[in-house]
């Protein structure tokens, strides 16, 4: 079973502060980024994975998605996330993506936001998304950039000369990565670029578009907390097909 980390009160305590939980997918840099990689939703069912609070599931259904079947592993996400749903063709349930069964030729898209890197076994994943997807069907989502979760310590370091230097060791080494955020002992898999890829490739999806993401100068200006981004990718937007 994967580790429910967000089920943890310390955790689902601060992560309900984060802009992305407090303003949806309008509080989540990267939305614009991803918004232009799906395809028009009119009329397909919708696999949500690591579905959270909703707030993709929603607006899936409000620009067109026929059905949205919104996993999440965390008993306090889905709570929420009902709660916050009215929507009848909004279906949330508990899962355990690690170990996830799902009908096969069911769906006509697959999302997944920032859930991936706590799942280990990601082929295992990747070949029951695949076989549950409709033929030319697409799936669009997000992880922690590789470059970003590698290091042992991470955290940001400044050089005499003022800049900002990020730390990266064992890249190659892809055992699970123990970090405190949010909470102490929080497990992540790490696994190299080139890993991620040709596992969706291997289990047949050819890839449509790769991303690692970074912050435009617009959106710097608006909040130049993002700054940091632009010398170390955090997040990779992953487009496949089926």
């Amino acid at each position: 079973m994967a580790q429910n980390v967000y089920d943890r009160p310390e955790f689902f305590t601060g992560y309900s502060q984060l802009g992305r939980s407090l303003h949806g997918l309008a509080g989540a840099a990267e939305w614009p980024a991803i918004r232009a990689m799906l395809p028009d939703l009119r009329d397909l069912r919708v696999l949500d994975l690591g579905c959270g609070f909703g707030w993709f599931a929603r607006w899936a259904r409000e620009n067109g998605a026929a059905h949205v079947l919104g996993l999440d592993l965390s008993e306090k996400m889905i709570a929420r996330a009902r709660q916050e749903t009215e929507d009848p063709s909004v279906e949330y349930r508990i899962a355990d993506l690690e170990h996830l069964v799902l009908p096969e030729a069911s769906f006509g898209f697959a999302y997944s936001s920032l859930a991936f890197h706590y799942i280990e076994d990601f082929d295992r994943l990747v070949r029951t998304i695949h076989r549950s997807l409709l033929p030319g069907s697409h799936f669009v989502f997000t992880i922690e950039h590789p470059v970003y979760m590698a290091p042992t310590n991470p955290g940001w370091s400044t050089d005499a000369e003022g800049r900002r230097n990020w730390p990266l060791d064992r890249y190659s080494v892809e055992v699970k990565r123990v970090t405190d955020w949010l909470a102490k002992g929080v497990v992540k898999y790490h696994r190299t670029l080139g890993t991620t890829l040709n596992t969706l490739i291997a289990a047949g999806f050819a890839i449509r578009r790769v991303q690692e993401w970074s912050p435009t100068a617009d959106e710097i200006a608006r909040n130049p907390d993002l700054a940091e981004e632009v010398d170390r990718p955090m997040m990779l937007l992953v487009a496949v097909q089926r």
